[in-house]
């Protein structure tokens, strides 16, 4: 009788992906949380987590870092079936809202400081521009509405849904749902 073995991938995160899934753990409950309580999260001692990340600057930089990689992946797998311009910027604020638990204590943190970091945020902000600009010349939005005041507001209920169910006013379903309503139809009845 022939045995068939599968190897299974039981690769163990590296102590740099610990600290970094622990720092998105431990400060999305506590943004002001130590290092200390990250390493101890971890599982890694103090020295390790300051091995990897000399200050709270470079772990916070590269928790946004991920964080950026992360959307760009989510937005990638949100927009992968949709059959229009519209039906893809509806399934990233779908995809986006549950991401607020872990990235929202990101939006209090200073990052302006990481060129890298500004040159993600930029091309993200212009991939929304222009899928923004598609979706206006489909008829979704107006097209007197300037494209970056809907950037702006794209961007700025994203953070009011992750705020509404980071205070358990709605689950990430009802705080995309309504994102969606108040950016396509605003807040009449």
């Amino acid at each position: 009788m022939r045995h068939i073995c599968l190897i299974m991938d039981t690769k163990r995160p590296t102590a740099r992906e610990a600290i970094i899934a622990a720092a998105f753990e431990v400060l999305s409950r506590n943004p002001g949380a130590k290092l200390s309580d990250i390493a101890e999260r971890a599982g890694v001692g103090r020295a390790t987590l300051h091995r990897y990340f000399a200050s709270r600057d470079d772990l916070i930089q590269a928790l946004a870092m991920t964080a950026v990689e992360e959307m760009d992946e989510a937005a990638e797998v949100a927009m992968k079936d949709a059959r229009s311009y519209s039906e893809a910027l509806k399934a990233i604020v779908s995809a986006f809202i549950p991401l607020g638990d872990r990235y929202s204590f990101l939006m209090r943190e200073p990052l302006e400081e990481s060129t890298a970091l500004a040159e993600e945020f930029e091309r993200q902000a212009e991939e929304t521009r222009q899928l923004i600009e598609k979706t206006k010349k489909e008829g979704l939005f107006d097209p007197a509405v300037p494209t970056d005041w809907l950037v702006q507001a794209f961007d700025h209920l994203l953070y009011a849904g992750w705020e509404s169910v980071r205070t358990g006013q709605t689950t990430p379903r009802q705080a995309a749902d309504l994102a969606w309503r108040t950016l396509t139809h605003g807040l009449k009845a």
